[in-house]
């Protein structure tokens, strides 16, 4: 068998969703895939759930996604793990959350909890906080506030005051306060958008955004006047006296716990790494602790679960072989084919080499559902007629970015844009020898609309399509994402390793 070359294509948030009106990719014109799904094999993939190591019933992401499918193997995720350690009182137990309730109690310090109040699932978990304010009366705690960011993505868009009437009515048997509300638009943003961030550190340390007493009703307020949970503004509860009920003080106990990575590391970095002068945001000198690791490079930052190092990924495996890759996503999914795709792992592999088209500046990508998925097949085309990378790594972003927005008529173009770019960079790549394999990490653009009526912007729990585009192999069988790694190798004619656990599907 002659040496072969695979390119691995994830269209991310495109699945197999109802053939009716909420799903989008059903709507778009998709030439391409329809024609691939009428002339090659293909299969179908679980991308949710147990299967990618989450609860079951839990949706797929695109960090557990890529984690699972570099991997070849199921790979147990945080949320499964701090579920259980929740359920086992661990969080009264853990040598780092006791350190730090021991310090707010010796030196009468107030504990903030920030994060993403949301049962969502992919950044955090409702579960989590109230284990946490659990543990906090445990410890005999009074002054605990939680600054909530709501969210609106992962969620439907005005789930977020239920959250916090859930939250509340949990409190009244439990330890803590509210202290102020804002969207995760602005609290955790992932690029670099220090404008946005400083609507959330200004409103942590300064009390500063609309004063209200009642932080439920104000959300509800903000709902009529058409702004959800994603993008509500700052909202601080106050006193009698006027006074914000709490801010972030110097010596204080932060507790961040959103146990996704990426949306957690602009709000830790402004409040404790760096000084942003321009943004007038500088660090202030906290107890300051972290679900999990957002930063190797973080200094004076705790972290709860530390993370298990994947070892014997893909990346890894062709290292070994000496055989060249190539990762490129634009910037919104560069992590994920990098970092996720690594098993956790920054630096790139010996002959990887990385390319980055940088996400367009818009507000939300409804304005521009093409994002920038022209710029990577340009970018592709000329590596595949190169023919120097073995394996290649792509992302395209729109059908889930353009789906987290909720607008219909942007994700068909979304879709149908995507369609069109896989189709110029499958050619350009049969011309030169590669096999294809055109998956999706998880669902979205595939259930648009709840049975409601109302826009759904999180992603779905629908089987995700596998073509594969290969001379020598006429079936593949359905499986899930950790199979595609070990599938990989197979194509490639390379053994795969005793950790890569998932099964072969060709």
């Amino acid at each position: 068998m002659r040496n072969k070359k695979v390119a691995l294509l994830i269209l991310d948030g495109w699945g197999y969703g109802k053939n009716d009106s909420s799903n989008a990719v059903y709507a778009a014109n998709t030439p391409f895939f329809d024609n691939c799904l009428k002339t090659y094999p293909n299969s179908r993939l679980l991308a949710s759930g147990e299967a990618v190591g989450l609860p079951a019933g839990q949706m797929g992401n695109s960090e557990v996604g890529h984690m699972n499918l570099g991997a070849g193997r199921i790979v147990y995720q945080e949320l499964g793990r701090i579920h259980k350690a929740v359920k086992d009182g661990e969080f009264k137990t853990n040598e780092v959350l006791k350190t730090a309730f021991e310090y707010a109690k010796e030196n009468n310090k107030d504990v903030h909890f920030i994060g993403l109040v949301s049962d969502g699932g992919v950044h955090a978990h409702t579960s989590h906080l109230k284990g946490l304010c659990d543990a906090a009366k445990y410890f005999n705690l009074e002054n605990v506030f939680i600054h909530a960011f709501l969210d609106g993505r992962d969620t439907d868009p005005n789930a977020g005051i239920d959250y916090l009437k859930n939250l509340n009515t949990f409190l009244e048997n439990s330890t803590g306060k509210v202290a102020s509300v804002i969207g995760r638009y602005y609290a955790m943003d992932r690029d670099n958008r220090w404008e946005r961030v400083k609507l959330a550190y200004d409103l942590l340390v300064h009390g500063e955004g609309e004063k209200v007493t009642d932080l439920v009703n104000s959300v509800a307020q903000s709902y009529v006047q058409g702004v959800t949970d994603e993008f509500i503004k700052p909202l601080v509860k106050i006193d009698a006296f006027g006074n914000p009920i709490a801010t972030i003080k110097d010596g204080d106990v932060v507790i961040c716990f959103n146990f996704r990575t990426d949306r957690g590391r602009e709000i830790t970095t402004a409040l404790t790494q760096k000084e942003f002068p321009d943004y007038n945001m500088k660090p202030l000198n906290l107890h300051y602790v972290t679900m999990t690791t957002y930063d190797e490079t973080f200094n004076n930052v705790k972290v709860v679960f530390t993370k298990d190092d994947l070892s014997q990924t893909l990346g890894e495996v062709l290292e070994k072989h000496h055989k060249n890759q190539i990762r490129i996503a634009e910037t919104e999914k560069y992590p994920h084919v990098t970092f996720f795709f690594s098993g956790g792992r920054e630096k790139e592999f010996e002959n990887e080499k990385r390319i980055m088209i940088p996400s367009p500046k818009v507000a939300t990508y409804d304005l521009q559902p093409e994002m920038s998925a022209q710029g990577i097949r340009d970018a592709i085309i000329p590596e595949l007629e190169k023919g120097w990378a073995d394996f290649i790594c792509l992302n395209f972003a729109n059908p889930d970015m353009v789906g987290h927005t909720g607008v219909f008529s942007a994700v068909v173009k979304a879709v149908e844009t995507v369609d069109a770019c896989t189709q110029a960079v499958v050619e350009a790549g049969q011309k030169n020898g590669y096999s294809f394999i055109i998956i999706a990490d998880h669902g979205n653009a595939d259930y648009m609309i709840n049975e409601d009526g109302s826009p759904n912007t999180a992603h779905s729990t629908n089987l995700v399509p596998c073509i594969l585009i290969d001379e020598d192999y006429k079936t593949i069988r359905d499986g899930k994402l950790g199979d595609i790694a070990p599938t990989i190798l197979k194509l490639l004619n390379i053994e795969a390793p005793e950790k890569m656990t998932g099964s072969v599907l060709i």
